[in-house]
């Protein structure tokens, strides 16, 4: 399966914002990104951001949103046809599929601290969706499902779901710490959505 396998910190220097992308350490003062946040290369902590070009603010919303939720550059595209083939706006069906990844939703939920560790734990199939056993991380959920961790007794997942527990929970799910599971009461609209890109730079991007 690939993957990305280099610097993770680089990524939000490069995007000049936090992209969550290390749990809980981007909540410390150990985030490298607090620490440095100009662009990351040999050169970077003399450089001013230069001015962008239309194209490279598209380009940039692309990577931000790829970087964000961990897909690569092949499967992003795939989700872009997707969107393009609902009815509405494209650019929200586009965050709308993004955010209804299995892994997206373990991570909302606040059963791992990252996006990552959500993958790592589905492809360890500690959760099921409707009562089926599910280790697919980009499994896209529908309104009215509802997933469950599997071992309700694992340490890592009770630890995760206690420091996370006043991380507040998207509207457009609800989940049940006791019974440490959540039910996707709808798919999200943008309100619901707290991710800050320019998705419209990203329609206009696949669409030259």
């Amino acid at each position: 399966m690939a993957r990305y396998t280099g610097a993770v910190c680089r990524q939000c220097r490069r995007e000049g914002q936090k992209l969550f992308l290390k749990g809980e350490r981007c909540y410390s003062d150990k985030c490298a990104f607090a620490r440095r946040s100009f662009v990351p290369g040999q050169h970077g902590a003399g450089q001013m951001r230069k001015k962008v070009s239309e194209y490279g603010l598209q380009l940039r919303a692309k990577q931000k949103a790829k970087r964000y939720y961990g897909v690569l550059e092949s499967q992003f595209a795939h989700y872009f046809d997707m969107a393009e083939r609902k009815s509405g706006m494209t650019g929200e069906n586009l965050l709308r599929i993004l955010e209804s990844r299995l892994d997206n939703v373990v991570y909302r939920a606040g059963f791992a601290m990252s996006r990552k560790e959500a993958r790592q734990l589905v492809l360890h199939r500690h959760f099921t969706v409707n009562g089926k056993t599910v280790n697919i991380p980009s499994y896209l959920l529908s309104a009215g499902d509802k997933v469950e961790v599997k071992t309700t007794d694992s340490a890592k997942l009770k630890e995760c779901a206690e420091k996370n527990a006043s991380r507040p929970v998207p509207g457009w799910m609800t989940k049940d710490l006791e019974k440490m599971s959540v039910v996707v009461d709808k798919l999200p609209d943008r309100a619901d959505i707290d991710f800050d890109v320019a998705e419209h730079l990203i329609v206009e991007l696949y669409s030259k």
